[in-house]
């Protein structure tokens, strides 16, 4: 059976990355968009990130262009919202599918731990994977949730 630890993904800038790097932290894994309504929400994952990464949490981005082609972009549009529109620091990936035969296998995996409410596919973007220090994942957050109605989750998971 995978564990997310097993798993790779590609940065924004090519780098292959280990979701091993992130043992022992809190992760939040996130579809994102630039052209999206929920894209605000950059904002908010970031202020997140800033003030707890000192305590374990990693944010991890990843663009996606599946749901209203809302991330036609290439690396450097999507660099360019991310941060200069939104003074992102976290982690950000290669635009990824997440659902279909082509879905990125850290979205495959989270979604069968995970399924929600749709068996398993995701809605829209900005859904939101909580993974634990120890590499489970712990919740899962509609799109319409907002970085800070994640806050209390994300302390009382740091806590533990």
């Amino acid at each position: 059976m995978t564990t997310f630890y097993q798993l790779t993904a590609t940065s924004l800038h090519g780098q292959p990355i280990s979701m091993a790097d992130y043992a022992g932290k809190l992760v939040l894994v996130v579809n994102t968009a630039s052209h999206c309504g929920f894209t605000p929400q950059y904002a908010g994952l970031e202020r997140l990130y800033k003030t707890y990464a000192a305590h374990g949490l990693v944010v991890l981005g990843f663009p996606c262009n599946q749901f209203g082609k809302q991330e036609p972009g290439g690396i450097d549009e999507i660099a360019q919202t991310c941060q200069i529109n939104y003074g992102v620091s976290f982690l950000m990936f290669e635009k990824v599918e997440v659902n279909g035969a082509n879905a990125h296998p850290v979205f495959r995996y989270l979604k069968d731990e995970l399924p929600g409410m749709l068996g398993g596919r995701i809605k829209w973007n900005f859904t939101k994977f909580l993974v634990g220090r120890d590499g489970k994942p712990l919740k899962r957050f509609a799109p319409f949730t907002t970085p800070e109605k994640l806050e209390p989750v994300i302390v009382a998971a740091l806590e533990n």
